[in-house]
């Protein structure tokens, strides 16, 4: 993987590696790029991703080669910590910010001393705090500029230094923010870059999409209206009806969202029409109408005042970029797109296109080239857009040898394509088994019957266990069952994601009983399913409660599903079954993850043995071993338990 990586950053082009649980594809990305010399930026898919890399591989490389290598790392601006909005919190008089002194205080305590700004940097600050939105800014309410703290905004400076680096860390998020609004400082950065690295980049369609088609949401709305109110009234208070102005585009906001007040919470409602599905005709114009007066009004109101502050011509940028997009959403779906409204405690409006490939294409692969320099330009000469490298690599990108999984929405199809297999001895140190007997996920009492195997099993191995389902509803149900059978007895503890932030549960499961607590069972859906490391004999059985085939009834499935059927194709075959196997690999890699790990992967779905789509699912898994009945798995699991004790006694 390393020569593969180092003959694409000397050529140029693009590779797509698939390496799987144990290659150690971090370093063979690493460090060819670090030995080239070259500039490069690397992606990753998620923030604590890009803190690893920054604060522990590259130093390890940068030591071990002596290399005089600068590393910056960006992260997007709600990250960073915003001092104009900190100290605008602190002078606000909303009430409801006195709930949220202790954490303001904490943070202007720790303000005095950061040099980055990066609020990762302060402990017990929860990524889902309501305090992080009032201290940091985003592309809508940052004033640029014209900002009294525009010289020493932490932003800006991050920035400053990523264009000084040799290379830089960002993530994914970051990097398609970049290409959808051109201003995270990305447009400055790329045409520098010889070489860009995408690390999981099995995430990037979905991540892709999600940044380059249009959003509205009902939240959005209420910021803007917050804000607006606070500016009017400290700032040119008397010279408008701030609180008509704002109250109005408030009940407005509202009103859109109690138009789908019948509908399933979490629910995407499908928008092929004029009208969403589920929302009365009627109450839909009538709401997009009354915001549009509302947003018409408030324009009109910051026009009047827009000299007086910086504030009020940022406000007015913003009213008039909601209008526009709103106007957006009147017309008809671009072609490309899908449009549907997602309904839960706010309402958001969404048009995506259904794969990134026309955007990798355009804007990243053959990007039109405005770096060509003279012969005489220097070394500082900007690279090429012919030669530069691109990387794309991750344990998990599809299940046949071109893995169009991934190429194929990535317009990635020409590209060179590595697969390098995972050194570990699965059919050793690990088996898959399917409970015989077990319901189908169409059965009423499947969920119950996954819940009872858990807990007889888990209980007999002590915990160690992670269950992860394909829905939250299954997640709860399955969590509560097991709470009220081991849970409330004091044998095991079971956790449920949603009950803390990530990180916490992710460490008491990762403690398992060697602090002296219990075993720990973790019941869990979504994110868990990648990008959860557990190392070691604390965790020794993953149980997957169903095959994860992608919702038919969700709109962006559907979309996709019909266009590949006028191709010609079956929804079914290349769409639904490649999905299911990706995040069935990825659900599964969560079990083996060094070479002393061992353990049990159960799949309580039948159709894996009984369907013939199920040979290509076990196809891309790890190869393990089979266990075919209940016996079998009881000998097995009693190794683990003997394996799991002895090492404990030696600890």
């Amino acid at each position: 993987m390393a020569i593969a990586v180092a003959e694409t950053i000397s050529g140029g082009g693009e590779l797509v590696v698939e390496a799987g649980t144990g290659v150690g594809k971090t370093y063979a990305y690493l460090v060819p790029v670090l030995l080239s010399g070259q500039r490069a930026l690397v992606s990753t898919a998620t923030k604590a991703l890009q803190d690893q890399l920054f604060s522990r591989d590259i130093p390890k490389l940068i030591d071990a080669f002596n290399l005089p290598v600068r590393v910056a790392l960006l992260k997007g601006r709600g990250s960073y910590l915003c001092t104009q909005r900190l100290s605008q919190a602190r002078q606000s008089s909303d009430a409801s910010l006195r709930v949220h002194a202790h954490a303001l205080s904490k943070i202007e305590t720790w303000a005095q001393s950061t040099r980055t700004g990066d609020l990762s940097e302060l402990s017990g600050l929860d990524d889902r705090s309501p305090v992080i939105p009032l201290v940091t800014s985003n592309r809508d309410n940052c004033l640029g500029s014209p900002c009294p703290q525009f010289k020493s905004c932490h932003v800006n400076l991050a920035r400053k230094e990523a264009m000084a680096a040799d290379v830089v860390v960002i993530n994914h998020h970051l990097f398609f923010a970049d290409l959808n609004v051109r201003e995270t400082g990305m447009a400055e950065l790329l045409p520098s870059v010889q070489t860009v690295v995408f690390d999981e980049a099995h995430q990037l369609n979905e991540i892709g999409i999600n940044f380059l088609g249009r959003h509205l949401s009902t939240s959005q709305m209420l910021e803007l209206t917050r804000d607006i109110l606070g500016a009017g009234v400290q700032l040119a208070r008397g010279l408008v009806d701030w609180n008509l102005i704002c109250s109005v585009l408030e009940k407005s906001t509202r009103d859109l969202r109690l138009t789908a007040q019948y509908a399933r919470p979490g629910s995407r409602l499908r928008w092929a029409e004029p009208v969403p599905d589920e929302i009365e005709t009627a109450e839909w114009l009538t709401a997009m109408a009354q915001l549009e007066v509302a947003l018409n009004a408030a324009q009109a109101a910051l026009d009047t005042v827009s000299e007086m502050a910086p504030d009020f011509v940022r406000l007015h940028e913003r009213v008039t970029l909601q209008l526009s997009t709103l106007h957006d959403f009147q017309e008809p779906c671009a072609e490309g797109s899908v449009r549907w409204v997602e309904v839960g405690t706010q309402m958001r409006l969404v048009e995506s296109p259904l794969d990134i490939s026309r955007a990798v294409q355009s804007h990243m692969i053959h990007r039109p080239d405005t770096s060509a320099m003279p012969e005489d330009a220097g070394t500082d000469a900007k690279p090429s857009q012919a030669h530069r490298a691109w990387v794309f690599t991750s344990a998990t990108l599809g299940e046949d040898a071109n893995m169009r999984w991934f190429t194929e929405p990535c317009g990635l199809s020409d590209a060179r394509k590595l697969r390098v297999a995972s050194p570990f001895d699965y059919e050793l140190m690990s088996a898959i088994y399917v409970p015989p007997g077990m319901p189908k996920p169409s059965d009423f009492n499947h969920t119950r019957s996954v819940a009872a195997w858990v807990e007889k099993y888990a209980r007999q191995l002590g915990g160690r266990t992670l269950v992860l389902t394909t829905t939250l509803n299954a997640m709860r149900n399955i969590g509560e069952a097991l709470t009220a059978s081991l849970g409330h007895s004091g044998e095991l503890e079971i956790l449920v994601q949603g009950q803390g932030p990530k990180r916490r549960l992710m460490e008491r499961f990762r403690e398992g009983t060697t602090q002296g607590g219990l075993g720990c069972v973790l019941v869990a859906s979504a994110s868990f399913w990648e990008g959860f490391d557990v190392p070691g004999d604390a965790l020794q059985l993953v149980v997957i409660d169903k095959l994860p085939f992608p919702p038919p009834n969700d709109p962006l499935v559907e979309a996709r599903a019909q266009r590949l059927e006028l191709m010609g194709k079956s929804s079914f075959s290349d769409y639904s079954v490649p999905e299911a196997a990706v995040t069935l690999k990825q659900g599964a890699g969560r079990l083996i993850r060094s070479e002393t790990d061992t353990g049990l992967l159960v799949v309580c779905d039948p159709r894996l043995t009984s369907m013939s789509y199920g040979k290509r699912l076990l196809a891309c898994l790890p190869p393990m071993r089979k266990i075919n009945n209940e016996v079998e798995f009881g000998l097995a699991l009693s190794q683990l338990t003997k394996i799991s004790t002895t090492s404990s006694t030696a600890a």
